[in-house]
């Protein structure tokens, strides 16, 4: 509950670079960002954990919030799949936070969680987005149609996927042989 403010903070200091990609809500940007609004959201969040069908995680970097990683529709059984979405403060975008960010959530679900498959729903226009996807795996399975109301229009997005098989030895050791992380 302590990072409301900061949560708050950040969301409506990247209003222009995440408003472009997040699902339409009901209210301004900013109403909808206040620290008043993080306990419902965390509330739910912190349900939806205990049923186990979602994984929220905060990304810090150097102690401080910068973002968000979600894994959400957690599947068990025959299928064993979830779908992962993330964001991250624009003054850090772009040196690889998200991308490690997005790693150790791979790692994560394909071990301890058990899962066999994740996917990703990201807008044509996300470059970045893809990139992050494209370094650690991911591939491209097709596109969906009007898939998601954003900024209230019906959006097209790429869904990318990838499966524990796919992934060799770990998504953090991909990025690391890729050179685009610094070993521990």
């Amino acid at each position: 509950m302590r990072d409301a403010g900061e949560w708050s903070r950040l969301r409506i200091k990247n209003q222009n670079s995440l408003m472009p990609w997040e699902p339409t809500g009901q209210g301004s940007w900013e109403s909808r960002h206040q620290p008043s609004s993080w306990g419902p959201l965390f509330s739910m969040l912190k349900a939806e954990a205990k049923r186990g069908g979602v994984l929220p995680f905060v990304i810090e970097v150097d102690g401080r919030y910068a973002g968000q990683l979600t894994v959400g529709n957690v599947q068990f059984g025959a299928v064993r799949s979830a779908w992962i979405g993330y964001w991250v403060d624009a003054d850090i975008a772009g040196g690889g936070v998200a991308s490690a960010a997005v790693a150790l959530g791979v790692d994560h679900c394909f071990g301890e969680v058990g899962l066999h498959r994740l996917d990703a729903t990201v807008q044509p226009d996300n470059v970045a987005s893809q990139a992050v996807l494209t370094k650690l795996g991911f591939r491209q399975e097709g596109l969906l149609k009007r898939y998601m109301d954003v900024n209230a229009r019906w959006r097209d997005h790429y869904l990318y996927a990838v499966t524990a098989e796919e992934i060799t030895g770990s998504a953090v050791d991909t990025l690391i042989r890729a050179g685009r992380a610094f070993a521990p």
